[in-house]
């Protein structure tokens, strides 16, 4: 297949999954929680994410163009056991859920805005039968829709954050002191909401192979996704402070729609209502691409059944993108998405992220002491520094997961129940598939060789090769 994406679209895919509708209320709940000083909890979370991602950009860099992404760096550097454990539960179980409750969302919008008789579930089904066909017919599709609606949901954000910043909207301004909180015991419980806002960058790392200048466009994709990010819903909270009540903004189930029509009126309602639907779209795209290439990484390094590699006529990886679409549509049809049990397993999914950070940073370290002169197109600066701090912000943030004990210690309970049954798949499919030590790393030569079509044909012929002189 021909490399047809560029930056733009390295940029369109980190935005397009970063920003979700959840995100676009979490940014208002955290902003009515504590005013205008949530800015300083977002940078924050946004200065470790950037760790991360020069740490996902070294790893890249290493071992470049690995449909698998973080599945295939951690299987070469602390084996199958941490690679299965990271990646179905920090991103297969996460997105999946993710995804779904972002499909219900843009069903309750529609009916919201547009009043219709039609049950939500219908355009959650519709909408994702509509990104399930495109995204079959390969990564050219992808990338036309993802760059219209991230782009639509930048340039939307961006305008409305500076009408409302500068005090230009239709609505009444708000008189209000601009912080509620600004000590850093109001800041710091308040970064793990705000790590949540930029979530999903790595994404652009699974299509790779299919950008044009992958060293530099992946990594700088990475980095500007996030800082555009930051910096739009810096404006936005800026334009908050001038026309939405603090209180009532933490309150609204839906304080994004709120800021519209207070900043703009009816207007402002349907206008955010279609930012709603550019971040559904862009991040139930981004979320069903790239897991399908990511389950197809995982099957050729033998995590995942071998199912998973199987492409189309397009070449995209149609299991994957069938079974991923088709579960979203199950948990809407069903009502699932809909529960508010979902809203903390997004939560539970979002400490398992938080470790796979962790652990792309450790992993890091361990590849410069065990290959120091590998050749590396791009390598984080300041030499341990970074990724150390990577590591750390990400174990704080896990601590301030949640703003009260009793809800931190309900996630943590699920989190170790959920790792539990993924330990016990990923130890049954390491020993009776893999048939390989838990716990030992496979070479990095061998993981890349993996990546090639041939490698299971020719492992395959070696094994009936084997058999055949153990008959005769």
């Amino acid at each position: 297949m021909d490399k047809k994406l560029g930056l733009p679209s390295c940029i369109a895919t980190g935005v397009g999954l970063i920003v979700a509708t959840s995100c676009l209320m979490s940014l208002g709940q955290g902003a009515g929680a504590i005013g205008v000083s949530f800015i300083a909890a977002m940078v924050i979370a946004c200065v470790v994410n950037i760790f991360t991602a020069l740490s996902l950009a070294e790893l890249n860099a290493l071992m470049p163009n690995l449909t698998g992404g973080l599945a295939q760096f951690t299987l070469a550097a602390l084996g199958p056991f941490v690679a299965i454990i990271c990646m179905a539960g920090g991103y297969l179980v996460c997105n999946t859920i993710a995804g779904s409750v972002e499909c219900a969302m843009f069903g309750n919008t529609m009916n919201s805005v547009f009043h219709t008789s039609l049950p939500s579930s219908f355009f959650c089904i519709v909408m994702l039968i509509i990104l399930i066909a495109a995204n079959l017919t390969g990564i050219d599709m992808f990338a036309k829709i993802q760059d219209f609606v991230a782009y639509g949901l930048i340039i939307s954000l961006v305008l409305m954050g500076i009408i409302g910043m500068t005090k230009s909207g239709t609505g009444t301004v708000v008189q209000q002191p601009a912080v509620l909180g600004g000590s850093i015991t109001d800041i710091f419980p308040m970064v793990g909401l705000a790590f949540f806002l930029f979530l999903g960058c790595e994404f652009i790392i699974p299509i790779a192979p299919n950008v044009r200048n992958a060293r530099r466009n992946v990594p700088l994709g990475m980095v500007l996704s996030l800082l555009i990010v930051c910096g739009m819903e810096i404006l936005v909270v800026l334009g908050m402070h001038n026309y939405t009540p603090w209180q009532e903004l933490a309150e609204n189930p839906s304080p994004h729609i709120f800021y519209g029509v207070s900043l703009l009126g009816n207007a402002g309602r349907i206008w955010m209502a279609i930012v709603s639907i550019f971040a559904v779209v862009s991040t139930v795209n981004s979320v069903i691409s790239s897991l399908s290439y990511i389950c197809a990484g995982m099957a050729k390094i033998g995590l995942f059944p071998s199912a998973f590699q199987k492409k189309n006529k397009y070449g995209a990886p149609y299991v994957g993108i069938l079974l991923i679409g088709g579960l979203m549509i199950v948990i809407n049809a069903t009502g699932l998405s809909t529960t508010s049990q979902l809203s903390t397993l997004i939560l539970i999914g979002c400490v398992f992220w938080m470790a796979a950070y962790a652990i792309a940073s450790l992993e890091v370290l361990i590849f410069r002491r065990k290959m120091p002169k590998a050749p590396r197109t791009f390598k984080v600066p300041f030499g341990p520094v970074l990724p150390i701090l990577g590591i750390a912000g990400n174990v704080f943030m896990m601590y301030n997961i949640a703003s009260d004990g009793a809800t931190r210690a309900l996630i943590y309970k699920v989190v170790l129940i959920i790792f539990a049954a993924l330990a016990v798949y990923a130890v049954i499919w390491i020993k009776k598939v893999m048939k390989l030590p838990l716990f030992k790393s496979l070479p990095v030569e061998q993981v890349m060789a993996m990546e090639n079509e041939m490698y299971q044909v020719v492992r395959n012929e070696t094994k009936v090769q084997r058999m055949t002189k153990r008959v005769v």
